[in-house]
C-alpha cells in the first residue's frame, strides 16, 4: 500500500493520524501519509516543547500549518521529551517528502505503559477505511 493509505507495520497510530514507534527506549512521533494528504503542502511546523519538557498523552505539543489549515499535534504517550527534530523549523517540506522517517517530530521517554488509545496497524487500516 502506498500513498495516502500507506500504513507502516512497525508503528502504532492515533485517531489523529499520528504514528509512534519505539526506538532506543524512546517513542518517536510523526504524522501519517494520510494526514499529509489531508493537510496538503506543509508550510510551518511549530513544536511548542523543549527537550526535558513533560508531555501528556492526548495533549497538544505543537501545531502544523499547511496551505489548507492549521492543526494541533498531539502526544500519543505521556513522558519526557528527549529529542526534537529541529530541522523541521527551516524545512517543513520534509513532512510532505518523507513523513515516515525524515519528518519525525519529537522523541518521548515514556513515563508508563503506552496509552491504550494507540491503534495497531490493522486497526488503523480499518479506521482509515471507515474515514472513507
Amino acid at each position: 500500500m502506498s500513498g495516502a493509505r500507506e500504513v507502516k507495520d512497525d508503528r502504532k497510530y492515533t485517531r489523529d493520524h499520528e504514528w509512534a514507534v519505539t526506538r532506543d527506549a524512546a517513542v518517536i512521533v510523526g504524522i501519517t501519509a494520510f494526514a499529509v494528504d489531508q493537510l496538503g503542502d506543509i508550510t510551518l511546523v511549530n513544536l511548542d516543547v523543549e527537550v526535558g519538557a513533560q508531555v501528556e498523552a492526548g495533549k497538544a505539543f505543537g501545531t502544523i500549518e499547511s496551505v489548507k489549515t492549521l492543526s494541533d499535534l498531539f502526544a500519543p504517550v505521556s513522558g519526557r521529551v528527549t529529542r526534537i527534530n529541529s530541522s523541521l523549523a527551516d524545512h517543513p517540506e520534509l513532512v510532505n517528502e518523507d513523513p515516515w522517517e525524515a519528518a519525525w517530530m519529537i522523541a518521548i521517554a515514556p513515563s508508563g505503559a503506552e496509552a491504550g488509545a494507540l491503534l495497531d496497524p490493522a486497526a488503523y487500516r480499518q479506521y482509515l477505511d471507515e474515514q472513507g
